[in-house]
């Protein structure tokens, strides 16, 4: 029946987008009507799956493990000591089809980021699964892939809320946790001496400062920021180089979240800026005031700025938990979350459902448009994460510790997916074709993409490399989106193709190798993606 939906709801969009409704806010469909886990952390791999993941630690999920499949065995599980039910699946973004995947140890509230390769790197968790290492290599449709539990290594002081970010040579250094408020390395190089005094407090001593907000600028250094703090920290040397000043308005973490993006790096690199919006008010988690308003500002600084600065702006409306996507275009939407109480089991009340665009380049004041509604509650525990082919896919949603269908608030396992304007009908005869495109890239060299436009090329085309993150509890850990400079004329070739030279970014303080989802624009239009990846030469 999925089929044929998706094909009214885009027939209708056409014969809207002539009177411009869809053109203003987007549209949703429902791609998996019950996908059997309620998708906690979520990231989207080379191959076009998507890999969802849920905590293994409350009983039995709605997706049972195939015939033969070994159970997970747990003597330590507070729920199923044997569980023969998956918490963890693949979704194919082709066929929209659920492959359940098998998982070992606990992955509640755990961490994640790929490799140079494509393999996803999970760290972390709770009860048995605090100390772990997993990882995922993903493989194409016709083999089979499941997750490997790494015996060797394993964390040294276990990360359970931990944030996640891939460094210039492809190693993964993770940040904070509860109870720790260092730093360690995948592959390990010992841990950091710095302890940062804003990080590693219990969320329920009010220290909003769970899942840090973690950004690798083009300076080589870390922006690291929890609660109303950031630093600057010079990860080599294992020292803090700047304090930047407080995020005035209200905690903006776990269990206070907000959310956090780096907006598109270009031009020279030399200049990075992070947006933080929204969260809850200081003392909704500590009180359990499920009906305080969330908070409307968003915080906007110059992290490489000589004398950085905060920049205020307000949101259409209130949000905590909500999910900051970077789009191909390098406008960012604000998807998900509450307008009440904060994260935690029943704590939030009120579900944002209306998307907000954020156009950076625009004015102070005027940055922000309100996008179409959902009609799905997507609030503690969901994710968001960007498509190759330009959509937004949104899972999850569990205010409860199990599994629960009570209403108004119960377990989430359908699967959307939100269009953006760019992708209705009346932008069609603007959208490119990735014709031809590099296997890989090195730094600084120059590479040929083809494209064919429906349209002649007028305006703007922009190749645009946006990072494969790993989206959980209000955090994408590791997006990142590198516009590339284009140096010469865009050539139309006697085959009607467009040949555009790009070239690669300059090194890995810039982007990080691995797999990036290249997208050419259009006059703000994206093509579907290719998976290029960007290696060490």
């Amino acid at each position: 029946m999925a089929a044929p939906i998706s094909f009214c709801l885009r027939f209708l969009c056409f014969a809207l987008a002539i009177i411009g409704t869809c053109a203003q806010g987007g549209w949703w469909e429902v791609i998996v009507q019950d996908a059997g886990i309620a998708t906690m952390h979520a990231a989207v791999t080379k191959w076009n799956t998507v890999v969802l993941l849920d905590r293994t630690d409350t009983g039995a999920s709605n997706l049972s493990l195939p015939a033969g499949a070994p159970c997970r065995n747990d003597p330590n599980d507070l729920a199923l000591t044997t569980d023969c039910s998956a918490h963890s699946a693949l979704l194919d973004l082709k066929t929209n089809a659920i492959r359940p995947l098998t998982i070992q140890t606990d992955t509640w509230c755990s961490s994640g980021q790929f490799l140079p390769d494509g393999t996803l790197l999970q760290s972390g968790g709770w009860n048995d699964g605090n100390t772990k290492f997993r990882t995922f290599t993903p493989c194409i449709d016709t083999s089979f892939c499941d997750w490997v539990e790494l015996q060797n290594p394993t964390l040294s002081q276990g990360r359970w809320y931990a944030t996640n970010q891939i460094l210039p040579d492809g190693t993964i250094i993770i940040v904070g946790g509860i109870g720790d408020n260092s730093v360690e390395y995948y592959p390990p190089r010992g841990n950091g001496a710095v302890n940062f005094p804003f990080l590693g407090n219990v969320a329920n001593n009010e220290g909003d400062n769970l899942y840090p907000y973690v950004h690798l600028l083009p300076s080589g250094n870390l922006f690291i920021f929890a609660d109303t703090q950031a630093v600057l920290y010079d990860y080599n040397a294992d020292v803090i180089v700047t304090t930047y000043p407080q995020l005035q308005g209200g905690p903006r973490n776990y269990p206070s979240a907000g959310s956090s993006v780096m907006l598109a790096l270009k031009d020279n690199y030399s200049t990075a800026t992070i947006i933080i919006c929204g969260g809850a008010q200081y003392d909704a988690y500590q009180n359990n005031n499920v009906n305080l308003p969330a908070q409307g500002t968003c915080g906007r600084i110059v992290a490489t700025d000589p004398n950085p600065a905060w920049e205020m702006d307000t949101m259409p409306f209130v949000r905590n938990m909500g999910e900051m996507v970077m789009l191909p275009t390098g406008e960012v939407i604000i998807i998900n979350g509450a307008q009440a109480g904060s994260q935690g089991f029943g704590l939030a009340t009120n579900p944002a459902l209306n998307p907000v665009l954020y156009q950076p380049d625009k004015n102070l004041g005027s940055r922000f448009t309100t996008l179409n509604p959902t009609t799905i509650a997507r609030m503690y525990h969901s994710t968001a994460n960007l498509l190759p082919d330009g959509r937004i896919l949104v899972a999850g949603s569990n205010t409860h510790w199990a599994y629960t269908w009570v209403q108004p608030f119960p377990t989430e396992l359908r699967i959307e997916a939100f269009s953006p304007d760019y992708l209705s009908a009346d932008n069609s005869n603007l959208r490119p074709v990735v014709a031809k495109a590099p296997k890989s890239v090195q730094y600084g060299k120059l590479y040929n993409v083809y494209i064919t436009v429906p349209s002649p090329l007028t305006g703007t085309v922009e190749v645009n490399f946006a990072s494969a993150p790993y989206s959980t509890h209000s955090f994408s850990q590791g997006q990142r989106l590198v516009k590339m400079n284009i140096p010469r004329p865009i050539v139309l070739e006697a085959n009607g193709q467009y040949r555009i030279v790009f070239q690669a970014p300059p090194n890995g303080i810039v982007a990080p190798p691995g797999y990036y989802m290249m997208f050419v624009v259009n006059q703000g239009v994206p093509s579907v993606a290719r998976w290029v990846p960007i290696v060490i030469s």
